[in-house]
């Protein structure tokens, strides 16, 4: 497999090349698993209501996503919600309504083409109680204990450093805070040829974990209550859709910093 650097660059460049239209969500070798449809009925599929297909600002959805977390993270008037690897905004406006204007959505993401999309979309449904950072997921640009609740939608697959993903997660939730991950998984392991592959990488197939071993990776960033809520084939095999949810434990060891830190 390529260099961390190298995947990262990779990455950047083909959800660069989205947010500015200049290319698809499958690329041009097609077999991508995180294709997605951006139809009313693709959203569906992805346990989108069809109140929630209505709210999303146009030029949000983009296809990226392989779940809806925001319907399983039992967001609350108030709280702070952060969205990891949020694009061009579909989920962090979603939550923005379940928050209030009393409440606060916040995304990151490290494609800066996708904050000035979502930027845009934001200001265009004047959105005041979001705001999107440029950011690594690995390295979130938030305070320790700052935030309720933490969703992301097929994002995490994409990292090459996914144990510091959730390590950084624990960080920045409060504790007795929740993390509820759309994300793709595998059910047994890839070839040799498709695991080295970066086109299979960017589409979401290469970089995906064994279930097991990404469950692993959550209970081991110092999450309890670890399970599986809903899950499904999804576009390419052996790749399975999952919703995962966890709990950051009430009484944290220090002042939010995960285990190993």
């Amino acid at each position: 497999m390529a260099a961390k650097g190298d995947i990262r660059t990779a990455v950047r460049e083909r959800y660069g090349a989205i947010a500015e239209g200049r290319a698809g969500c499958c690329g041009s070798g097609g077999g991508s698993a995180c294709c997605g449809e951006t139809t009313t009925k693709g959203l569906a599929e992805l346990g989108y209501s069809a109140k929630e297909a209505a709210a999303i600002p146009e030029g949000a959805n983009l296809g990226l996503g392989c779940g809806n977390p925001i319907a399983l993270a039992e967001v609350r008037p108030g709280e702070t919600v952060l969205d990891l690897g949020s694009g061009a905004g579909v989920d962090a406006f979603l939550a923005a309504r379940e928050v209030g204007p009393e409440g606060r959505v916040i995304g990151v993401d490290m494609t800066p083409s996708m904050i000035d999309r979502a930027r845009e979309n934001a200001a265009k449904g004047d959105y005041s109680n979001v705001e999107f950072r440029l950011g690594e997921i690995e390295h979130l640009p938030v305070p320790d204990a700052s935030v309720d609740v933490i969703v992301s939608n097929c994002v995490v697959n994409l990292s090459p450093e996914k144990d510091r993903v959730f390590r950084e997660a624990f960080r920045v939730l409060k504790p007795g805070g929740r993390l509820l991950v759309s994300d793709l998984v595998l059910e047994t392991p890839l070839p040799k040829e498709t695991r080295e592959s970066i086109e299979a990488y960017v589409g979401c197939i290469a970089g995906a974990s064994l279930k097991e071993d990404y469950l692993q990776l959550i209970r081991g960033a110092g999450f309890q209550d670890v399970r599986i809520l809903r899950e499904g084939r999804y576009g390419v095999e052996p790749v399975t859709s999952v919703q995962v949810r966890a709990v950051k434990p009430a009484q944290s060891p220090s002042s939010g910093s995960a285990p190993g830190r």
